[in-house]
């Protein structure tokens, strides 16, 4: 995976993620530790950071950022190359610097086929939802629609810098009836257009101080 996750740095620093056996710096832990003692601790500081305390909110925005971030990374790679690195959780490392967002790090990048890509994530984000539901209260299917909304944020980013169909269909699936995210909500692609979508729930931010609505809001929808 090394050349692909080479040429996954030039879309953009989101995309980024350092990888090999030595880490690009101190503090690196699997995401399992994040997801278990480090979790309260994280969720506080998030919530500190966006002044929202360390409750729901905090909780949904913080599971949105890892999701976004671990999706971005594996659509990326199966648009370059057909193939997706391993982000099961304790394959991923993690560290959260003063300043700016959770940075990634893949001691053992691994390769799968792209059809595994949402079993990868997906599994990956089931340790942490369990921990967020019991200790925060989040509601499932606000966690699932923040997983949905992070992929297609991913996309679009890609769709503007890749060229070719490849991650438009990987998330169409992903979404589609029957697929891993079904029921999160309505998408849309049109060549030359972009993407749309209009997820069926929210992620709380708009309780955020100053935060309003996010653009693929349900209750944009249903306050018009």
């Amino acid at each position: 995976m090394d050349d692909v996750l080479l040429r996954l740095a030039a879309v953009g620093p989101f995309f980024a993620v350092p990888y090999g056996p030595e880490p690009p710096g101190p503090g690196f832990r699997p995401l399992t530790a994040l997801y278990g003692e480090q979790l309260g601790p994280y969720v506080a500081e998030v919530g500190r950071r966006i002044g929202s305390g360390p409750g729901r909110v905090a909780a949904s925005t913080a599971q949105f950022g890892i999701a976004s971030r671990l999706w971005s990374v594996g659509l990326g790679c199966a648009a370059l190359d057909g193939r997706v690195p391993d982000l099961a959780a304790d394959r991923v490392w993690w560290r959260l610097p003063e300043e700016g967002s959770l940075q990634l790090w893949l001691p053992e990048p691994g390769a799968r086929p792209v059809d595994g890509l949402g079993e990868s994530v997906l599994g990956n984000l089931a340790v942490l939802e369990a921990g967020l539901r019991q200790r925060y209260g989040v509601s499932p299917t606000v966690l699932r629609g923040n997983a949905a909304s992070g992929l297609v944020g991913a996309l679009r980013v890609l769709i503007d810098r890749v060229p070719g169909g490849a991650a438009v269909e990987t998330v169409r699936a992903l979404l589609a009836e029957g697929g891993a995210l079904a029921g999160t909500g309505t998408f849309l692609h049109e060549e030359g257009l972009g993407v749309a979508f209009v997820r069926r729930s929210c992620c709380l931010y708009y309780r955020v101080p100053g935060g309003g609505l996010c653009g693929d809001c349900v209750l944009r929808t249903r306050r018009r």
